[in-house]
C-alpha cells in the first residue's frame, strides 16, 4: 500500500486489477474549509495502453503494482512482433505487435531494453532514452541555407523516419530521443 500523498512520476501502481504507470500528478488545495486537498493523476494502463485520468483524495491508499522492470535485449523482429531476452534470467519473450510497434525503429538487433513485467508478464518495454543510428536515407545537403534551421526527411537504418538539419548526409550517425521520437544530435 502507499498513500496518494506519495505518488510520484514513474511509479507503478494497480488500479482495477490492472498495472499503471503514473504519468503526471498535481495537487488540488481545496477552496471551503474543511474540504480535503485532491491529488490528481494522470496515468497509462500497462495493459490496455490507454491514458486515462483519476482524482484521490490526499491520505487515500492505492495498492503498489506487482511490477518489476529488469534488464533486457532485443533479439530479433518476428512477424508483427519482436524477441527479447531477460538479461537476468535468460528466459525468451516473444512480444506482439502492440508492444513492438511503438519501439521498432528505435531498436537494433542486440539493444539494450527494459522490460516491465507484471505477474510473470512482459507488459511494457522502455527503449534507451537516446539512441545512435545511421542515416540510409536523405535528401542531399541544402546548399546556400537561410538564416533559418532547414529540416527534411531521413530514413534511419531502423526504417524509422524523422526530422534532422539540412546539412545531415546519408551514412551519418545521429542520436535520437525515444520519449519523443525527434533528432538529438550527430553522434
Amino acid at each position: 500500500m502507499i498513500l496518494t500523498n506519495d505518488l510520484r512520476r514513474g511509479l507503478v501502481i494497480q488500479l482495477d486489477q490492472a498495472p499503471c504507470l503514473v504519468l503526471d500528478v498535481s495537487f488540488q488545495s481545496p477552496s471551503a474549509r474543511g474540504g480535503n486537498t485532491l491529488v490528481k493523476t494522470k496515468y497509462r494502463n500497462l495493459l490496455t495502453g490507454q491514458v486515462l485520468e483519476k482524482a484521490f483524495k490526499a491520505g487515500d491508499k492505492v495498492d503498489e503494482a506487482d511490477f518489476e522492470r529488469r534488464k533486457g535485449q532485443f533479439l530479433y523482429p518476428s512477424g508483427d512482433g519482436g524477441v527479447f531476452m531477460d538479461l537476468e534470467s535468460y528466459e525468451q519473450y516473444e512480444l506482439g505487435e502492440e508492444l513492438f510497434a511503438p519501439v521498432q525503429g528505435y531498436l537494433l538487433e542486440g539493444a539494450e531494453v527494459t522490460l516491465g513485467v507484471f505477474q510473470g508478464q512482459v507488459v511494457s518495454v522502455d527503449p534507451p532514452m537516446v539512441v545512435e543510428l545511421v542515416v540510409t536515407d536523405t535528401a542531399p545537403a541544402i546548399k546556400n541555407a537561410t538564416a533559418t534551421a532547414q529540416t527534411k526527411e531521413a530514413v534511419l537504418e531502423t526504417g524509422l523516419r524523422l526530422q534532422v538539419p539540412g546539412y545531415l548526409e546519408a551514412g551519418e550517425k545521429v542520436k535520437v530521443d525515444t520519449r519523443e521520437g525527434r533528432f538529438v544530435s550527430r553522434a
